[in-house]
Parts: structure tokens; sequence; C-alpha cells
């Protein structure tokens, strides 16, 4: 085996491009011959040519039998067992020793009439056997009759069953084929990475039924989208979208390969953002789905699969965490990426200590009457004290949180942390009010937060209405009644609910009467400007209008001026919060404004 366990990819043309034979796929099979006399090669090429065979590659030399192999991946073996310099059974072990080629099938080709040689064949993995000097029409048959076998097997190994769609595993094996070509040849390749931003909100809302119809769909358009330039053409069935596979879910990706630049590629890939810019059709509902694309170009972006996998997964998870573009975005990997996401895994295994040596506090916004501008409750606001780098601002670790999951966990230690607050406030007489907690998106999607509160609640011992859930009006109006369920659920426990960043969505009466909610908080970006900007002054007095008339609480957040304040004033307001009043403040300084607006 020496001989050819490292061997040099000698530099040789690579096959022609696949043409059909008669629309029989089985006869545009890539069939590999290694056998040591020329004669025979010859023989066995005219008799398989004379089938209706085209595509093959001759070695005669089996020193060069394994990096060809691995070049040429053909869809079958016919190999000689008895050759010079590496015999055919040491060329078999390394097969079925490979990943790539253990299902490979292999023919071998042997004068030798004893039975063991054979047993021994079939016992290290050979597919079949013939004798020479070979029967053409038993050649043929037996040919025939194993492609069919590896082409069903195939379909059952390597297909996605719901699309079609070439697999995961086919996806990394051409991957990895792909960057040696690359490296090879002094070409490019381009590895995208696609997936459906908030899929899994939408299969949460549709069902797996129409979920998987519409990811039917997807891969439909995504397939009519690719095209035969775009793509490469590894294998040896002629299927333009050799490139496209599913890897799962809603996950998918494409294969590029061939002189590409940048702007060749970001062709591409806004050709597959138009195709699902049109709005899908399923059982009367009309959905608008954002496709997020990431890129790693190899070799620059990587010089193994894994790397390059790595890489694109880096630029589109970059994608996630910012606000989504309702036409889908694309994104190229860069290091200023990689980095960022080196740190991002950094700051999530320090936030996970964080919380085992109780570094997160709870900050309480106070919230103010417009009027009388006595304390009526507080938000309560996550702060993380590191250590060595003092307060860490929330936007840099709430989106850590939300990609992990710890927001679960922290999000229960915030709920259960408010409730004991009030709990000790109200013994003490303080009066803070009603405290309240935002929910994040997969505390409120998750089946055990209805159990959460009313456990808080329990344990605590406080009056219900004392407690104030915070939703954003996007979860409301994205998971309309799945929202509604889960509010109705909390209502019955007796707390109160708050629609926050009210004015940023699509808002409508009709879903705010369908609500059972108690609150609307103005989102800052209008108080901002409200007192020079005609519209932000207009969008403020109808939030105000059309909340008191469903006999709604108002809250206005980002209070920073007198002259905003008057504004809330005149139009009749109910509470404020902002810095005009305090800061979010410490439970100790909180405590102490309570105890000072008592007189105690």
């Amino acid at each position: 085996m020496s001989e050819f366990a490292a061997p040099e990819l000698p530099d040789l043309p690579t096959r022609a491009p696949v043409r059909a034979v008669n629309g029989d796929p089985i006869r545009q099979s890539s069939i590999m011959l290694v056998d040591d006399e020329e004669i025979t090669l010859d023989t066995l090429q005219i008799f398989l040519e004379d089938a209706g065979y085209e595509r093959f590659v001759l070695t005669a030399d089996a020193r060069e039998a394994i990096p060809t192999l691995e070049r040429e991946r053909p869809d079958i073996v016919l190999l000689d067992l008895m050759m010079p310099h590496v015999n055919g059974f040491e060329i078999l072990a390394y097969i079925r020793s490979n990943e790539h080629f253990e299902h490979l099938p292999v023919v071998v080709l042997t004068s030798s009439s004893d039975a063991p040689t054979k047993l021994k064949a079939l016992e290290m993995g050979a597919t079949d056997f013939l004798a020479k000097p070979v029967d053409e029409s038993e050649l043929v048959l037996r040919v025939r009759n194993t492609l069919a076998a590896k082409a069903y097997q195939d379909r059952l190994a390597n297909t996605d069953r719901l699309t079609g769609l070439p697999n995961r595993h086919v996806l990394v094996d051409r991957l990895e084929w792909a960057i040696k070509q690359a490296e090879r040849n002094g070409q490019s390749g381009a590895l995208m990475l696609l997936n459906i931003h908030r899929f899994r909100q939408l299969n949460e809302a549709l069902g797996p039924a129409m979920a998987d119809e519409l990811l039917l769909r997807v891969a439909q358009r995504l397939e009519i989208a690719t095209r035969d330039s775009d793509l490469l053409a590894v294998l040896p069935q002629s299927d333009k979208n050799q490139g496209l596979a599913r890897l799962g879910g809603d996950e998918f990706a494409l294969l590029l390969h061939g002189e590409l630049s940048p702007e060749t590629i970001a062709r591409i890939a806004r050709r597959l953002l138009r195709a699902l810019a049109e709005p899908f059709h399923l059982q009367q509902q009309e959905l608008y789905l954002a496709l997020n694309i990431g890129i790693a170009i190899f070799p620059d972006d990587g010089t193994d699969s894994n790397e390059v996998q790595r890489n694109a997964g880096i630029a589109i998870r970059s994608l996630e965490s910012e606000q989504a573009n309702p036409e889908g975005a694309f994104c190229f990997y860069s290091k200023e990426l990689n980095a960022r996401t080196i740190s991002g895994l950094g700051l999530e295994n320090e936030l996970r200590r964080a919380l085992e040596r109780n570094e997160l506090e709870v900050f309480y916004q106070p919230k103010y009457d417009v009027v009388s501008e006595e304390v009526v409750g507080a938000e309560c606001l996550l702060r993380w004290k590191h250590p060595q780098r003092g307060y860490v601002s929330p936007v840099e670790f709430i989106p850590v949180a939300e990609e992990t999951g710890l927001i679960i966990d922290i999000g229960q230690y915030v709920l259960e942390e408010a409730c004991r607050k009030i709990a000790q406030w109200d013994a003490q007489g303080l009066k803070p009010g009603t405290l309240a907690v935002n929910a994040s998106v997969q505390q409120f999607r998750h089946h055990s937060f209805r159990g959460a509160v009313r456990n808080a609640l329990a344990t605590s011992g406080i009056t219900p209405a004392h407690l104030k859930i915070e939703v954003t009006e996007s979860l409301l109006m994205t998971q309309h009644d799945q929202a509604t369920a889960m509010l109705g659920d909390l209502r019955a426990l007796g707390v109160q609910l708050s629609i926050d960043d009210f004015g940023t969505g699509y808002s409508s009466l009709s879903y705010l009467r369908s609500m059972p909610i108690d609150e609307l908080k103005i989102d800052r970006s209008f108080l901002t400007d409200v007192e020079s900007s005609k519209d932000s002054a207009a969008i403020v007095r109808a939030i105000l209008a059309m909340a008191h008339s469903l006999d709604l609480v108002v809250v206005a957040e980002g209070v920073e001026t007198q002259g905003q304040l008057a504004f809330l004033r005149e139009h009749r307001c109910d509470t404020l919060q902002g810095f005009l009043f305090s800061r979010p403040l410490p439970a100790q300084d909180f405590e102490d404004l309570l105890r000072a607006r008592l007189g105690a």
C-alpha cells in the first residue's frame, strides 16, 4: 500500500461533460477500468460502447488507480486482481476503507478459476466478479444490473425525501471534491447556505403538513432559479440542479465552481432572492418569505469542507442576528465576521457562568403618573456586572442570550426576582406599584412560560395584578392566534398585560380588540422628535386616542425633555418613563426612592 498511500494528483484533464444517451440515465454512468493489459482495456471499452455507454476512465498503471479514482469519482469500477506494483486486492481494500467509496460498486476481473480467490474478493467487499476472458453479453448484463442497483440505493441514501434534492451527505461529498478541483486548476468555488427567516415560527403557525408543502414550493422555486452554468456538475446524472441540496429543515445549499468572481456570485444570490420574493399561496393564505444567504468562497475562505461550511454558517448567522430585510439578504464571509463570532462564543460561555455566579442584576426604571408625577411602578431591566469588564451593555449580551436559548433561564430569573421584590417592598409598606417584566420571544413561545409565571406568583405570594408582562407588538402580529391564547392564559392568572414598542408594527383596532391587554407602550422613536415632527406628533395623538377608546393605559417611553412632557400632558398620556425623571436604578436605589416619596 505504501506505493499509493499518499499519491500526488497528476495534472490530467477533467472528464468531459455528461451527455444523455437515448434518455437512459444508467448509460450516462462513468465506468472506470483498471487493468495492466491494454488489449483487455480496449476490449472492455468496445463491448460497453456497443451497449451504449460513453463515459470511461481507463487506467493501465495500478499505481495511478487511487489518484484517478479520487479525481474522477466513477460510478462503477471494473478491477483486475492480478497486476504488478499494486494488486487489485490492495486497491479494493483502499476503496472499502474510504468513506467516500465504501459503497462504490467494484466488479473484479480475474483469470483465476479457483474458488478461494473469488471468495476472498467477495469477503473484501467486491460487488461481483467476472472471469477472463470476459464474455460480452455477461459483461453488459452484470454492469447494467450493478448500476441499476446502485442508482436505487443512491436515491434512498442521497436524496431528501420531501424535495427530491440531494441531501447533506451528497453536498459534503461534492464540496470536498470541488475544493480539490479548485486547488488543482487554480479556480475558485463558493458555498451558499440558504435558510428561510423565522421559519420556525411559520412551522408552529402552519403545522407540519403545510410547512412541508411550503418547503416543497421553496425547493421548486430554487430549482427553477438555478441554471446549468451556475452549478457544479460532479455526478454522472444529468441533473441541472446537482449543486443544489437540502440540508434539513429550512436549510438549503448551493455549490458553485469554476471561474467565479464576487460579482458573479452576488448576481446568483440576487436571483435566488428574487425567486422567493413573490408570495406563496397555501390554502387561501398569502405568505411572504425572506431568504438569508451566507456565502463562503474557497480556497480563500477555507481549504477543507468543514472550514468552508463553518464560514458560510458564520455569514448566514450574521444576517439572522440583525433586523430582517423583508426582501431577504445575502452576506459574504469575512475575517471580521469570524472575529465577531469568536467573541460571541466567548461571551456566551461567560454569560453561562454569569448565571451561576449571580453576576446578573435587575434594575428598575421608575414609571410616573404624567399628571401627578407620582411613582406608579417600574420596568424591570436586566444588567450584567462582569467581574473584569464592569457593566456589559444589554445590547451586547441580550442577542447572545436569545440566540443560545439562555434567555429562557435569564428571563426566569428576572421574573422570580421581580415577584420577590414586590413581596419584600409590599411587606415594608413601600407601595412599589406594578412591576413590568419583559417576556422574550423564546420565553413567550415556550410551553412552560405560563407555569413559570404561576409558580413565581405562588412562591412570592404577591397579588397577581402587581405583576405586568410586556410583549412586543411584532411578536403579537406574527403569531396572532397563539399569542392571543397565551395572553388569555396569563390573564387567567390575574397578571396585567402590556404591548411594548407599540406603533412599530401593523397596528389595528381589530387585533387590539381581540387581545386581553391592559396597556400600550408608545415606542420611544416617536417621542424623540414629537416636538418638531408633525408626523410623529400625529402618530402619538392617534395612538393615544385609539388606546383611550379601548380603555387602555398608555405609557410613553424615553421621555427626556420638558417639551415632550408638556405634549404628553396636553394629549392625556397616562404614564411615562425616561431620563427626564430617572434612569434605571439598582434595587436599593429604587427602594430608597420609594422611601423618600413616602417620607419614610
